[in-house]
């Protein structure tokens, strides 16, 4: 008799450490009420037919050996290379289905939620049925993301979704997550419509930073985004150019405001006017600084805040995609304000990581 399955996982917005966690600094992400989910039964043969009504499409994949790829992110079939070098096998191939409420190609990680999702999918279907927790998920997905395509993003994205509420992440000099579960109201996520070049923005500002840290080091071999304060970096402004100087001192203020925020949200009650006047000063710093926010982004969120939101930024890579503003009291008025100025609005709330629905 065949066993069937229904995995879900959340997506995720990023609330402090945008576009920090590819150069090793911290990062605080909460998982979202928008998820992804994988269902499925074991076929006899060894064929995975993987339907995606979402997108009105299909992926048929042979299970013989570690799977060549046929495109760029080629996640269903990198899932199963990461899990086969794992050790897992599959004696049986999988019929099963893909269907989200994730905003697509948006900065929600509707990407990494899929992942997590197949990855955990996947485990339990395999024949050894491995107890893997949500963290060792969230790694497997990064695995498979980012390490099998030598991509340039961080970790954030993988963990966050798998492991669900919300988290403080370490990356360097090793793995350390905490999770956290603030007494959150509601947020309000806006779509703007616009398309993001994801991997051109992360590139871009990955590489400038960097170059920025490499120029200093020639000055400073000591120089360090971990301990340099943010006064402290006006001692090179001339060696940096003037966009240098103004992504250096963004990404030390932003470093910054996430270690604040981080004691607003451990404190046994939320100071939800503080959480959100970080968020927005977060995101002025992105604006600025990362420039990675765009007219109709800045409309969306001066619409929400003028509705009554206690906080707004862009969220995910920029350059397009979603914004969110936090509403715990007023989220149908800011919604409205979202979409008045050509935005797609959810209500949205904190919620687990990835599960299994059909236990």
């Amino acid at each position: 008799m065949s066993t069937s399955l229904t995995v879900s996982t959340p997506g995720r917005i990023c609330l402090f450490g945008e576009h920090q966690d590819y150069l090793g600094l911290p990062v605080i992400a909460a998982a979202i009420s928008r998820r992804v989910q994988v269902a499925g039964t074991h076929r006899e043969d060894k064929t995975i037919h993987i339907a995606l009504p979402d997108v009105d499409s299909s992926e048929t994949i042979k299970l013989n050996g570690r799977i060549e790829y046929t495109k760029k992110r080629d996640y269903f079939r990198s899932g199963i290379n990461v899990l086969q070098d794992q050790g897992l096998t599959f004696s049986k191939g999988l019929e099963c289905s893909v269907h989200g409420t994730i905003p697509i190609n948006s900065g929600t990680s509707s990407s990494s939620a899929l992942l997590a999702s197949w990855i955990h999918f996947l485990i339990r279907m395999s024949d050894q049925v491995p107890d893997w927790n949500r963290q060792r998920i969230g790694e497997l997905a990064y695995q498979a993301e980012v390490l099998e395509f030598k991509e340039a993003g961080g970790m954030m994205d993988q963990y966050s979704t798998a492991v669900g509420h919300v988290i403080y992440l370490e990356s360097t000099p090793q793995i350390h997550i905490e999770e956290m579960n603030p007494h959150f109201g509601s947020f309000v996520l806006g779509d703007s419509g616009e398309p993001k070049d994801t991997q051109g923005i992360l590139g871009r500002l990955r590489n400038g930073v960097n170059a920025i840290v490499g120029k200093i080091r020639l000055v400073n071999p000591a120089y360090s985004l971990f301990t340099t304060s943010e006064t402290e970096t006006t001692e090179f402004k001339d060696h940096l150019t003037k966009e240098e100087y103004h992504l250096l001192k963004g990404t030390i203020s932003n470093r910054d405001i996430l270690r604040e925020a981080l004691n607003v949200l451990r404190a046994a009650e939320l100071n939800h006017v503080h959480f959100g006047t970080l968020l927005s000063q977060h995101h002025r710093n992105l604006r600025d600084a990362q420039q990675i926010s765009t007219p109709k982004i800045e409309r969306m969120i001066g619409a929400a805040l003028e509705a009554g939101a206690l906080g707004a930024k862009i969220n995910g890579s920029g350059g397009g995609g979603c914004m969110f503003a936090y509403a715990p009291k007023n989220a149908d008025a800011v919604a409205q304000a979202i979409e008045r100025q050509g935005g797609k609005a959810y209500i949205i709330t904190v919620d687990e990581g990835t599960r299994v629905e059909n236990k």
